[in-house]
């Protein structure tokens, strides 16, 4: 039986050429600084990224909490949305590792509002409140449907946060479908952030890592805390070259996975078991709603016995993405194989 799997763009394997990439690599030791594929790999990405200074991480929740850990310190306070992976995902780093308190906001589109923060702000002189220290975004909001950050928004909270004396963080995990959808470049989405982490290992298919970027000062914060959290690796130019080779090769093909996303909605929204609105998709990730009384996870474990694997994130929605593993074709056969199960 064919499978088609779209839980996430996290499983997606490295191709030919990446391997050879990988297999090649000039590699030395990255925690005495002398991995010459790492130090490339970091370069390229700040150049990419229009920011002085990059590190190599394992994954983007560490790029995440090195990032704040970076920023902050015990006690602070952070303004992040109720849903972001910062928070929802990356079991309280936030607290655990930084001593972080979040103030959550909601907003359905995973967007923070500089008014929502505005209404929220303490008076930094008064000994009873947490030093607000902090806003992070995240772009695109994988919760909320791989939704785009306006960049007139962005460009807007950066300026309230600097003029706050607060730092502003991009979670740029899927920063790359961000630039392809929305047509702006990386290095002017983030041109106004104090720091961003982005990943290798989701839509542009690399087995591992993530990056953050910042100034030469933030930089070197980083590195220290990358070591703190046990991230200093050794010879790990053999896994930069496959970030490296990703970087370089497949961010032009996003639009491919965007494209592909939208066919699997269109096509879904014609079943009677999920609904989904298609104009709704922006990049490579597809919510559905559940429309009957039934939960979401038993729906998706009926698509995952007819091939089409499928993650149910919470009770009412069952969650696809698409990724460099699956084409146009694939995306055929995983609606053939579903109809039987969603009509």
């Amino acid at each position: 039986m064919a499978v088609i799997d779209l839980r996430s763009d996290t499983v997606t394997r490295p191709t030919a050429a990446m391997r050879r990439a990988m297999a090649e690599a000039e590699v030395g030791d990255d925690v005495w600084g002398d991995d010459p594929t790492v130090i490339e790999l970091e370069r390229e990405v700040a150049a990419v990224l229009g920011k002085p200074a990059a590190l190599y991480v394992a994954s983007g929740a560490m790029g995440n909490q090195v990032s704040l850990r970076s920023h902050t310190r015990p006690g602070d306070e952070l303004f992040v949305h109720e849903f972001a992976h910062l928070v929802d995902a990356e079991q309280g780093g936030a607290a655990v590792l930084s001593g972080v308190q979040a103030r959550m906001l909601a907003d359905p589109l995973g967007r923070l509002d500089p008014a929502a923060i505005e209404a929220r702000l303490r008076d930094p002189a008064d000994a009873h409140h947490a030093r607000q220290r902090v806003v992070a975004i995240e772009n695109t909001h994988g919760d909320c449907g791989g939704r785009v950050y306006p960049q007139a928004l962005i460009d807007e909270l950066a300026a309230f946060t600097h003029a706050h004396g607060f730092a502003l963080h991009v979670d740029g995990a899927r920063l790359w479908n961000a630039a392809a959808a929305s047509g702006v470049e990386p290095a002017r989405i983030v041109r106004d952030a104090d720091s961003v982490s982005v990943c290798f290992s989701k839509g542009l298919g690399a087995p591992v890592g993530s990056a953050v970027a910042g100034s030469e000062e933030f930089v070197a914060r980083a590195r220290r805390n990358r070591k703190l959290l046990g991230g200093g690796m050794r010879q790990a130019g053999i896994i930069a070259a496959g970030a490296l080779y990703a970087l370089r090769n497949h961010r032009d093909r996003l639009l491919e996975d965007h494209a592909n996303a939208r066919t699997l909605a269109e096509g879904l929204a014609a079943t009677r078991r999920l609904a989904v609105d298609p104009a709704q998709v922006e990049t490579n990730i597809v919510f559905a709603r559940v429309t009957g009384a039934e939960d979401a996870a038993d729906v998706a474990a009926e698509l995952c016995a007819a091939g089409v694997l499928c993650a149910a994130p919470d009770a009412r929605r069952v969650r696809f993405v698409t990724h460099l593993d699956v084409d146009a074709a694939a995306i055929s056969d995983a609606l053939e194989l579903a109809g039987p199960v969603l009509q």
